[in-house]
């Protein structure tokens, strides 16, 4: 027999063990005998072998697992702050107070290191903050911010330079990642971390959409 003929051969026999799985059961001594290479150290029986597999893979799922639980906490954690932050903002009698509950929350209760509110009208109550300005609409300095403001899509990551300007002004150098988030016909909010992975492209903004349709619902109380 030719080597061609082995390599057929060979090829045979596995896929008819592929259409066979259940034929070691038949034969226990032959599964005990059959040897197996590792990549590393010698070989290995095939009982071994499986045993060895089905570990790897019962620590996957383990690690997938605790991964899921992971996620499904944090989830909750945010579901619940996201509510009481909800319910903070509808109590507030005020656009100031307002806005103020909602910079109060960012920065205590998700861990916001620069939470900055850009508004495109000015809000009667609220002197001269560290964390809130006033840019018209039209302003020139808004235009590196036009495709955000136009699409309503939240940013997350690093952003350019020339908006860290206008966000943070002199501690623009101390943010490392941004999650910025559009307020329809109300302004922009920005909160900021010395963190460069705290927020990034690609991450869920459910959570930030449901802050920001909030704040634009209690604001639009004191409409008219």
């Amino acid at each position: 027999m030719n080597e061609t003929q082995e390599k057929l051969g060979a090829h045979e026999i596995a896929a008819w063990l592929r259409r066979h799985p259940r034929f070691l059961q038949q034969f226990p001594d032959l599964a005990v005998t059959l040897v197996v290479p590792r990549e590393e150290g010698s070989a290995a029986s095939l009982a071994s072998y499986q045993l060895e597999v089905l570990r790897d893979k019962n620590r996957e799922l383990a690690r997938r697992l605790q991964e899921l639980y992971g996620n499904a906490q944090e989830n909750e954690r945010l579901s619940v702050r996201t509510h009481q932050l909800t319910l903070a903002l509808m109590r507030q009698d005020s656009p100031a107070d307002t806005l103020r509950a909602m910079a109060a929350s960012l920065a205590e209760d998700f861990n916001g290191d620069l939470v900055r509110l850009v508004v495109f009208k000015p809000v009667e109550g609220i002197g001269d903050v560290d964390w809130m300005q006033v840019i018209a609409q039209d302003d020139a300095r808004l235009q590196p911010f036009r495709d955000c403001l136009g699409d309503g899509e939240p940013l997350c990551g690093r952003l350019q330079p020339e908006k860290h300007a206008v966000l943070y002004g002199v501690r623009a150098e101390e943010v490392q990642s941004t999650a910025l988030l559009p307020l329809p016909g109300v302004g922009m909010i920005a909160v900021g971390s010395r963190d460069a992975n705290r927020f990034f492209p690609g991450m869920g903004t459910l959570f930030l959409r449901m802050m920001g349709e909030s704040l634009v619902t209690a604001l639009k109380r004191f409409d008219g």
